[in-house]
């Protein structure tokens, strides 16, 4: 069968801002499988550039697992243009600083503040939120454009036609596919040509969601609970971890901050790597790996009463996998959905598809390949063993901290930050990473290319009419 049109022709709702007033002249049907995050990003703006969409979701239900989940400037930014905002103030708590810590005695050798300072920098604030909030933000956001099936795995891909052939033997006909479908995608092969399966990175992590008023109770903890901030430890045996409040409570007495999220990194050691997202860990297996850290992580892990094992082959992309140690991996998912539907908001002819396609990889290629270095950078930063390279990367952030209190204080910079140990505190990246607004690239790149682009056929050979957003789920 066709692609069902969307609900989009019938929608009282027509954002009229985004891609300066433009749609589409001649709306495709479009096939996106994946209703994860990335899916649900793309669907919604393909849907605001004038297109019929569908999303294929092979889960019986639509639900979302995990814990947290950061949304950097670059990404509030694009849902705020969305008209997210208010559900996202609502779902989100806003990050005041960054701190890194040592992993044996909470010694602080990193601090760059986020908050005010970040919002009024990149005009956009940086919030933490809990994933299946933010994939229910989405997901409200664009089922009223769209057709959304669950029960309809996709087991073939025919870039022809184009279609795709559902596990019933269904076979859904559209004028473009786009592949959201996560790192064991399906689309990739199709993409690239033949089989294309992720490779181990070797990490996992224990992930865990502790409620606010335990850490309250504990004279010792309430201090965590009083940061509000990210903090990162590095440790032995490539491991450190990360915690957050990613859940909002609106009652004065938890001051907006109700669950604290948990992320332990450590070695995977699951048979060949396996990934795995929803993974019960053993939680007497966790506190042993963490028995000789500070006191403050073996408090926190007496309080976990379970806890997920996730394992990365690779990030969880289909298209750009993404460790997660700069945590952007749904940023890049959110970015390539600003892109994909800014540039089909210029299609007026099916003929256009493979130059659309181009243009889109064209702008978001180097993007996300720079994004996965850096967060590859932090894997190998935060993992050094305790020795001469780690002492060298403690003052190298130390010194990094003390600037940023110094400018705290109103006082100037005094230290060139390009290329520090702490890659928060490097401005250049920092402006490189959350000052990136998707829309104006697309923008940016069409005013210089889509005249010449739309009447002349791209030198790059494509795979006709089959794309891929970013991530599925992070």
């Amino acid at each position: 069968m066709d692609a069902q049109k969307s609900k989009t022709a019938g929608s009282t709702h027509q954002p009229d801002h985004l891609y300066k007033g433009r749609r589409a002249s001649l709306p495709l049907n479009i096939v996106v499988i994946g209703c994860g995050l990335g899916g649900l990003a793309a669907a919604y703006c393909l849907a605001q550039a004038g297109h019929n969409i569908t999303i294929l979701e092979a889960a019986p239900a639509i639900g979302e697992v995990g814990a947290g989940v950061q949304a950097s400037p670059n990404v509030s930014r694009l849902l705020m243009r969305w008209g997210l905002g208010p559900r996202l103030e609502e779902l989100g708590v806003k990050i005041q600083a960054m701190s890194l810590k040592r992993w044996s005695n909470d010694e602080v050798i990193g601090w760059t503040p986020l908050g005010d300072v970040v919002e009024k920098e990149y005009g956009a604030p940086f919030y933490l939120l809990h994933r299946a909030d933010f994939h229910r933000l989405l997901y409200e956001a664009t089922e009223p454009y769209c057709n959304i099936r669950v029960n309809s795995r996709v087991v073939s891909v025919d870039p022809s036609k184009p279609s795709v052939t559902l596990a019933s033997g269904e076979v859904v006909s559209a004028d473009l596919i786009i592949g959201a479908d996560g790192v064991k995608s399906v689309t990739r092969e199709y993409v690239v040509g033949g089989p294309d399966k992720p490779r181990a990175t070797g990490d996992a992590a224990y992930r865990a969601l502790i409620p606010a008023e335990k850490l309250l109770e504990d004279d010792e903890l309430r201090p965590v609970d009083g940061e509000n901030g990210i903090e990162y430890m590095d440790g032995p045996r490539r491991s450190h971890r990360r915690l957050y409040y990613c859940k909002p409570d609106r009652s004065a007495n938890m001051r907006a901050k109700k669950e604290f999220n948990l992320v332990m990194m450590h070695p995977d050691d699951a048979e060949e790597g396996v990934e795995s997202w929803t993974a019960e860990g053993n939680v007497d297996k966790m506190r042993e790996f963490y028995k000789g850290w500070s006191t403050t992580i073996r408090k926190l892990l007496a309080l976990v009463p379970s806890t997920l094992d996730w394992n990365w082959p690779c990030w969880a992309d289909s298209c750009h996998p993404m460790l997660p140690y700069r945590a952007q991996g749904s940023a890049m998912a959110i970015e390539d959905a600003a892109v994909l539907g800014n540039i089909f908001s210029h299609c007026s002819d099916r003929s256009q598809i493979p130059s659309l396609l181009y243009a889109y990889q064209s702008i978001r290629y180097d993007r996300a390949t720079a994004t996965q270095r850096s967060s590859s950078l932090n894997r190998h930063i935060f993992h050094k063993p305790d020795g001469p390279e780690q002492e060298e990367r403690d003052r190298d952030m130390r010194a990094a901290t003390e600037d940023a209190l110094r400018v705290a204080r109103g006082e100037q910079s005094t230290l060139v930050l390009a290329g520090n140990a702490n890659q928060w505190a490097d401005k250049t990246k920092s402006d490189i990473q959350y000052g990136y607004d998707a829309d104006e690239e697309a923008e940016k790149w069409w005013l210089a290319n889509g005249n010449k682009l739309m009447t002349s056929v791209p030198s790059v050979e494509l795979k006709p009419r089959v794309a891929h957003s970013a991530n599925r789920d992070h």
